[in-house]
């Protein structure tokens, strides 16, 4: 991707704050209340925020089963699922109970809703060494 086709998600006109990370955590409580990683490199709060929705989303439909109704999904997630924390966005900060229901209530059409990969920011070493 060139300079000029560079996503503004990426860019610091959209609230670029140093320190922010995400936080994941093991649903199922094999890590306590220690995250299981922190993802960090992300340099603006919309980022940061849509790199946890789409980790969310994709663990949520990880955990769906044909026929499920939502509240068993939501049973499964919060047995077996990954929660992620945006950290150092304060009141900006993406929280999965803001859309836990709805995602529980449809799985993604769209692939794109689940890319979380995409905007690891981890991603970003591998391209340079790769080159």
């Amino acid at each position: 991707m060139s300079d000029t086709e560079r996503d503004p998600i990426f860019d610091g006109g959209f609230g670029q704050v140093p320190g922010l990370a995400v936080r994941i955590l093991d649903l199922s409580g094999a890590n306590g209340s220690d995250p299981v990683e922190v993802v960090r490199g992300f340099t603006t709060v919309a980022h940061a925020n849509a790199f946890a929705r789409r980790y969310v989303r994709d663990s949520l439909d990880r955990c769906r089963a044909p026929g499920m109704a939502a509240a068993e999904v939501l049973e499964a997630w919060f047995a077996y699922g990954e929660d992620a924390e945006v950290a150092g966005a304060g009141d900006d900060a993406w929280r999965s109970a803001t859309e836990l229901h709805a995602f529980a209530e449809t799985r993604a059409e769209d692939p794109e809703e689940r890319n979380w990969r995409v905007l690891d920011p981890r991603r970003d070493g591998e391209e340079d060494e790769e080159e």
